[in-house]
């Protein structure tokens, strides 16, 4: 078995992406068992899908839930009963007027401290439950953000088991041999993703492009960024097409060209059947 024209094939994608069938799935491990390199480059491919979702996913703040916990602590103090009950004076004497105006001071000084201490404990306690909404508000405004980006897979990986959806083999040029990319399309929707597996990192001033020629001439389908490591591949929505004889990928100006520079062609994919 040549392994790199079985890896460029996309049974990679096909096994992880529930695309592939029975016979397949059974060839496919058989193989990944007798060629590491193999395994390696479909463990590559989990872990980036894996690592897709989490990088864009937002993380809770840091003090997130110390701060919580610390609310629900103060809650919890605020409400025991305090060990330090007011002692009872016995009074030796009821009738010494000092003794009298002195107790008086005293409660009224008492009673001044309390109201400071429930005014305190008031503002304390209100402000610690504003705080405890926002941190809520920002939980949920991620866990919102993390349901999305989940839902975007979940609907990729529906598109791209389609029946209708169409795989084409994406082999290097001359000038690029070792480039190779799968792109998904359906005609009927008309929405198309790219796989990247083998495309160099390029200078931060060129992207790549992807093309679809219809009828001898080439329609933009959008740029995109890529790096050379196994561990980067990543599913791509690019833009939406009706009709494609070929499918085909180029070396831009960052931004795209409204033409594609040939001299500069990646990659190439047939369709095996006219559309």
């Amino acid at each position: 078995m040549n392994v790199e024209e079985y890896i460029s094939s996309g049974i990679i994608e096909k096994y992880v992406m529930g695309l592939a069938t029975g016979p397949e799935r059974d060839e496919f491990e058989k193989a990944c068992a007798q060629f590491p390199e193999l395994a390696a480059a479909r463990t590559a491919f989990e872990k980036q899908i894996e690592r897709f979702a989490l990088e864009n996913a937002e993380q809770p703040p840091v003090g997130v839930k110390v701060r919580f916990l610390e609310v629900i602590g103060g809650e919890a103090s605020h409400t025991a009963p305090s060990s330090n009950q007011p002692k009872i004076i016995t009074m030796e004497n009821a009738k010494s007027p000092s003794r009298s105006s002195g107790w008086l001071r005293f409660v009224a000084a008492a009673s001044v401290l309390l109201l400071v201490v429930a005014a305190w404990y008031a503002y304390r306690s209100r402000t610690e439950n504003n705080d405890l909404i926002n941190s809520n508000t920002v939980l949920k405004t991620q866990l919102d953000s993390t349901h999305q980006i989940l839902q975007q897979i979940i609907d990729e990986t529906r598109f791209v088991k389609d029946p209708n959806t169409t795989v084409v083999n994406m082999v290097g040029t001359q000038v690029a041999p070792r480039s190779s990319a799968n792109v998904y399309w359906d005609s009927a929707s008309t929405n198309v993703f790219l796989v990247v597996k083998n495309m160099p990192k390029l200078p931060t001033d060129q992207q790549y492009q992807l093309w679809a020629l219809i009828d001898g001439k080439p329609k933009d389908l959008g740029v995109f960024d890529a790096d050379s490591s196994a561990n980067d591949r990543v599913i791509l929505k690019m833009k939406n097409t009706q009709k494609a004889q070929a499918f085909a990928i180029t070396i831009e100006k960052r931004g795209g060209s409204p033409s594609p520079t040939l001299q500069k062609m990646q990659s190439l994919g047939k369709m095996i059947q006219s559309q």
